[in-house]
């Protein structure tokens, strides 16, 4: 799927631009797309220092917060619930807390340090199916939790924003907190109807109650705030977790008499050995798409897109993010390219790039994620897996959509 993609944007844009050439007399069309190629690649190297970073430091925390014990804490804390939605699995089964180490750095945004964790858990779940070529119930709504993109604290997000020189790079965590809660929850009543889970169980209830009650808050207080208190209220309590959950982890570890110095540098080297293996694939993302728009095609498909939405009446803003969440279901690069390339295209903090990132944040690569997760055991059949994961996509792009014109519109 990857490979049809990444030379289909090399084959339109080359279409594209002998029509701008031959039709429309552009001559400095190709010059325009080379350009981009040299562009995109600069960007990319940029890109990646920040990346290395980003990754390092906070792979060095979470190792902090698996040393002290906070994360098999939260196992046993979500032991009661597991066992009610993924009933297969027995308690105090290592599934589970890798499961519960995976949605954590999900949580955080971490989407590579994420995955060789999933891949563990989907690894574990797997000596538990009696049929080793087809998904069982608590693979499926493990992948299609993963793929409703859980994201608390989208710290790459922030990053790509900081690295584009936004003046305030949490500005967008209160959409996307919204927006992956609308994907999730969609995505967990469509696993729990195909699956029969009885989500009335009092456990069940209790979680989704505490839940709802944290989120309807949240949205009630919002509403009763202005545009700019919004935004403004936004930015501090992205920083303001990000900061408690660092000092959390820190205090945890020197509580627990973990040595956190050297805890982080173990974390952090391994944030860097998975850093650099991903220059080749921004690159080649990058310039993918880089040339895709100087050859004028994406802009002739979103104007086919904005005709269409302004002939039903609607407002058209949207449409220029469009982009990001249309390639996100089977590519992360391609999306992350989509998103850094509408960022420099219409300015960091533009409604497109801000409803990108929105997306970005709160929708997940779902083919890529059925790809690996499942061809990592030899599943062949996914079962109801795809539809689910693809139906809590579509919620979380309307999600953002939403969430985005109520608070930047």
């Amino acid at each position: 799927m990857l490979n049809t993609l990444w030379l289909a944007f090399f084959i339109i844009a080359s279409i594209s631009g002998l029509y701008q050439w031959v039709a429309l007399q552009d001559t400095e069309i190709f010059s325009r797309m080379v350009l981009s190629l040299f562009n995109m690649a600069e960007l990319s190297v940029e890109l990646m220092v920040l990346l290395f970073g980003t990754l390092t430091l906070w792979l060095g925390f979470l190792r902090i917060a698996e040393a002290a014990g906070l994360i098999e804490t939260l196992s046993r804390l979500l032991a009661p619930l597991f066992g009610r939605l993924m009933p297969g699995v027995p308690a105090g089964h290592p599934a589970l807390g890798l499961i519960t180490l995976n949605f954590a750095a999900n949580g955080l945004g971490l989407d590579n340090a994420a995955t060789p964790i999933g891949l563990r858990a989907m690894r574990e779940l797997q000596t538990l199916n009696p049929d080793p070529k087809s998904a069982t119930n608590a693979q499926i709504l493990f992948l299609v939790l993963n793929a409703s993109s859980l994201t608390l604290l989208p710290i790459t997000i922030f990053m790509y924003r900081a690295q584009q020189g936004a003046p305030d790079p949490t500005m967008v965590f209160l959409p996307i907190l919204l927006a992956t809660t609308a994907s999730s929850l969609v995505g967990l009543l469509s696993v729990a109807f195909m699956q029969r889970l009885k989500l009335y169980d009092p456990v069940v209830l209790a979680w989704g109650a505490g839940l709802a009650l944290a989120l309807g808050s949240l949205m009630a207080l919002l509403g009763s705030l202005s545009a700019a208190a919004i935004s403004a209220t936004s930015s501090l309590m992205g920083n303001l977790t990000l900061f408690g959950i660092i000092m959390v982890f820190l205090l945890a570890g020197a509580r627990k008499k973990v040595p956190v110095y050297e805890c982080f540098i173990e974390g952090a080297k391994e944030g860097f050995d998975i850093s650099k293996n991903l220059l080749p694939y921004l690159v080649a993302m990058l310039c993918a798409v880089g040339v895709l728009r100087a050859s004028g095609a994406l802009d002739a498909l979103l104007e086919v897109i904005r005709w269409c939405v302004h002939a039903i009446g609607l407002d058209s803003r949207f449409v220029d993010a469009l982009p990001t969440a249309l390639v996100k279901p089977f590519s992360g690069s391609a999306a992350r390219g989509m998103l850094i390339e509408t960022m420099q295209h219409f300015g960091v903090d533009s409604f497109p790039a801000l409803l990108a990132a929105t997306v970005q944040g709160s929708t997940e690569t779902t083919f890529y994620v059925l790809a690996v997760y499942f061809g990592a055991v030899g599943i062949q059949r996914a079962r109801h897996a795809v539809g689910c994961a693809l139906l809590a996509d579509f919620a979380g792009v309307l999600a953002s959509i939403a969430v985005c014109y109520w608070f930047f519109g």
